[in-house]
């Protein structure tokens, strides 16, 4: 799975991706992640399955780039109208 959680202390996201998303994000706001300790609590917006590892890690790098951010923000139109 590809993920992405929002900070609800400061609104910023961290994308990520693993096999195991429920306890990845026990792990995320248990301070256990040393990239989202500060931003806790994190709730997620976004999670995309995968077949395997490697197709996880490349859509993980995608969205981390410009181009994958814009298609973040456009896949969460919704969402972020939602909160307005």
């Amino acid at each position: 799975y590809v993920y992405v959680l929002e900070s609800l202390k400061d609104g910023k996201r961290y994308i990520g991706f693993t096999i195991n998303p429920k306890n990845r994000l026990e792990a995320h706001n248990k301070g256990l992640s040393f990239s989202t300790v500060g931003r806790r609590p994190l709730e997620p917006i976004y999670i995309e399955g995968c077949l395997n590892y490697e197709d996880a890690k490349r859509r993980e790098h995608y969205l981390k780039t410009t181009g994958g951010r814009r298609f973040l923000a456009k896949r969460l139109i919704e969402y972020y109208n939602s909160k307005l």
